[in-house]
Order: C-alpha cells, then structure tokens, then sequence
C-alpha cells in the first residue's frame, strides 16, 4: 500500500504557523508534530513561543515537553519519535501535520539521518568546557576554518556546534559528510515567508507579549532550578530568547536593551532559518493567504 504524502508547515519564526495550523485543524483531521527542537523541553514555555494549553486542547500536539532542559535531545531521537507517531497517527486516520522551524530536523525527516558515530561523551565535555570558556564564535570559527559550508547546517546552534566538532575532531569528517539513510514517509513542504516588513512587526510584537507573559519570571525560574554546578546553565538555555535574558539577570542591564536585544537576535535567526529553507531544501515561499490555500488544497485532496 502507499504511504500518504506527509504535509509539513515550515516558515521562520513569528510566520504565523502555529495559528495557521490551530485553523486547519478546525476543518480537517489534523494531529500537530512540533519540529522545533527547543519546544521538547518542559519549562521552557514562553520564550520558545509553544501553543498554550488551550490551543494544545482543541487538537492532539506532540513531540512537546519530552525532556527536562538538562536531558539530551538530538536529531536521532526526533526522527525517530516523529516517524513513530506519524506512523501512528495515521492509523487511526488521522493526518499529521508537522509545523515548525528547526530546519536541522526538517531537513533530516525529508531527506533521511546522516549514519554518524555515536556521541564520545568525553570529547563532547572537552567542547562543552570551551564553549564555556571562550565562547561559540571561537567553536564557530574552527568549524570555518575547516568546513564553511557547514556553518548555515549549524544554524550558530551551540548543541549543534559541539556535536560538529566532536564528530570532527575524532573522524576527520562533519555529519553533513556522512551517508543518509532514506526516510520512511515523503512529504510536502509549505513554507511561510512574511513580507520583511511584516516580519518585523510580528517579531517585535511575539517578543513584547513574551515579556508581558513572563518571559523574565520563567527563566529566573529555570535558572533557579537547572544552573549547573559548574555555574552554566544547560545548552538548551542558550537557545534564543533564554541566553539574553540569562544575560539580562547576570549584568543588571535595562528592559529596553532585554527587548531590543531580543528583537535584534529573533530577527537574525529568522533571516538564518530563511536561508536555510531556501537553500537547503529548496522550497518555494508563500505568503500566509497562499499558504493556506495550498494546505486547504492538499489535505482536500
């Protein structure tokens, strides 16, 4: 029998996918799979922009809040997790709808896993302790000194960088050099892309409501609960969002530099999150009110 065709609704950040995909899922029978990978951490609600509790109860969301902050979570684990409910989802004759931004595991659902070594836990504490020390650009650096191409993969994700290097370090080799294995479902990839403007306005205004939501409070909490002994917090708290306002606690600045900063960076991953679908899956963008009619058509159909 042939497998169906799987939709995925991708776009950077603030694009308008999750309301896009609360509105399908009132006309057809949708089940939503997050392909955001900051949104599988419990406690990091707001500043990863999740659907609330009340959007979550109107239709099935999976692959959230799997893992604590301080849990590893990878590439491996998604595809795998999300093929396992897709297949079951599908079962039950449902449609799975799969939304986000993370075109890491976007591109490793689509096009199949790389067949990488597992993780040397060691060499991964040595990177962890330099990030630590020197900063990100200084992995980020190494990585171009080697490999420029494979900084847009990477997409400055810390986690990523250091699984990049380690595999590096001990093979010679990036993942991107690695053999894929092919990937159980096909898909059909919708892409949102705002209008820059648009885009902007839709930044400024996510960031202004996620501090108005209690961006500060959650992360204080965080902080609070997962810093390391070390005094780091866990890499996931380097995600965007949780890093500035780690920052913003540690060094006493102003609201305004918190919101502005915020903006500023939002702003930057979207510009790199755009790259990435445009040149690593190739696909065509649409504006929202084309978007919808080209999901409202494939899942007619």
């Amino acid at each position: 029998m042939t497998q169906p065709i799987i939709p995925i609704l991708a776009g950077p950040t603030a694009s308008g996918k999750t309301a896009l995909s609360l509105e399908l899922s009132k006309v057809f029978p949708l089940e939503i799979l997050s392909s955001d990978a900051m949104m599988v951490y419990t406690g990091m609600d707001i500043g990863t922009a999740k659907p609330s509790p009340l959007e979550r109860s109107q239709v099935p969301h999976h692959l959230i809040d799997l893992r604590d902050p301080d849990q590893d979570y990878d590439v491996t684990q998604f595809v795998a997790d999300a093929e396992r409910v897709m297949a079951d989802v599908l079962e039950r004759h449902k449609t799975p709808l799969i939304v986000g931004g993370t075109g890491f595991y976007l591109s490793a659902l689509i096009k199949g896993q790389t067949t990488t070594p597992k993780a040397n836990f060691d060499l991964q504490a040595t990177l962890e302790q330099e990030l630590a020390d020197h900063g990100l650009e200084t992995l980020l650096l190494e990585v171009q000194q080697h490999r420029p191409s494979e900084l847009i993969r990477l997409e400055r994700n810390p986690r990523r960088v250091i699984r990049a290097l380690e595999l590096f370090r001990s093979t010679g080799k990036f993942p991107s050099e690695f053999p894929l294995v092919a990937p159980k479902f096909q898909y059909q990839l919708f892409a949102l892309r705002p209008d820059p403007s648009d885009l902007e306005r839709r930044i400024a205004l996510r960031v202004d409501l996620m501090l108005q939501d209690g961006l500060i409070e959650e992360v204080q909490r965080l902080k609070e609960k997962w810093l390391l002994s070390s005094g780091r917090a866990p890499t996931a708290l380097q995600a965007i969002g949780y890093k500035e306002t780690l920052e913003f606690l540690a060094e006493n600045h102003s609201l305004l530099w918190l919101r502005e900063t915020l903006i500023l960076r939002t702003r930057q991953y979207a510009k790199r999150q755009i790259t990435w679908l445009r040149t690593q899956l190739k696909v065509e963008f649409y504006t929202l009110e084309r978007a919808k009619e080209a999901l409202e058509g494939f899942l007619s159909s």
